[in-house]
């Protein structure tokens, strides 16, 4: 009877330390292998993790398309990967919307009155896109012809860093930037400034992008 009763506890430790076992390697491999969804850890110290070291995953993802090179299609995609990722549909916390991240105000300087609509519209977004560039390339051509060329704050000046930077910043601000050779610059609410953008795109073929005073969007009937 006492033999029995041993076999028993012997038997009822061993299912006890198996499930325990179990449940402590399942609990240590889910805890390993997660990773957040949205942010990516570069550490060079393994396992010390600092919010210096954390960036959102886009910005560690290959470009979208290489074989784009420096075409206008090039340029477009590649501001657009900037601004948003490449994301139609988002809004940042300061209420900038779509793939190239528009403010209301701007939307109705060339005829787009509904943002709820625009956000949900990707062909009306690109057309957006145009007839921006179109109106920053009026507003900017006679420096864009006068700068172009020239290099300032160590950054050879283009015709595509400057319409980005237009994006960025607005025209009047490139324009400052340029006239005083980069001692009145800019930098949007999240630090990025103008010399960044001119550095960045360019080099650029914008040559299809037409200077247009009056650049509305055309809506479809």
């Amino acid at each position: 009877m006492i033999k029995n009763i041993g076999s028993y506890l012997v038997l009822s430790l061993t299912i006890c330390f198996l499930v325990v076992g179990s449940i402590y390697m399942n609990k240590s491999v889910k805890e390993k292998n997660y990773t957040s969804p949205r942010y990516a850890f570069n550490n060079e110290v393994p396992g010390v993790v600092s919010q210096d070291n954390l960036f959102p995953i886009h910005e560690i993802q290959p470009p979208f398309s290489p074989t784009l090179g420096k075409s206008f299609v090039g340029f477009k995609e590649a501001l657009g990967f900037k601004e948003s990722g490449g994301d139609y549909f988002t809004v940042n916390t300061f209420g900038y919307l779509g793939k190239y991240q528009f403010g209301k105000e701007t939307l109705k300087l060339i005829g787009i009155y509904n943002p709820v609509h625009f956000l949900s519209n990707p062909e009306l977004q690109e057309k957006a896109f145009i007839a921006n560039a179109e109106r920053n390339k009026w507003v900017l051509r006679k420096d864009i012809k006068r700068f172009s060329g020239k290099v300032i704050n160590g950054t050879k000046i283009t015709e595509s860093g400057i319409l980005a930077a237009a994006h960025l910043a607005g025209p009047g601000n490139v324009k400052k930037y340029l006239r005083s050779y980069g001692a009145d610059g800019f930098s949007d609410a999240y630090g990025t400034s103008i010399s960044y953008y001119i550095k960045k795109f360019s080099g650029y073929d914008t040559s299809k992008i037409e200077p247009n005073k009056r650049a509305k969007v055309k809506h479809s009937a």
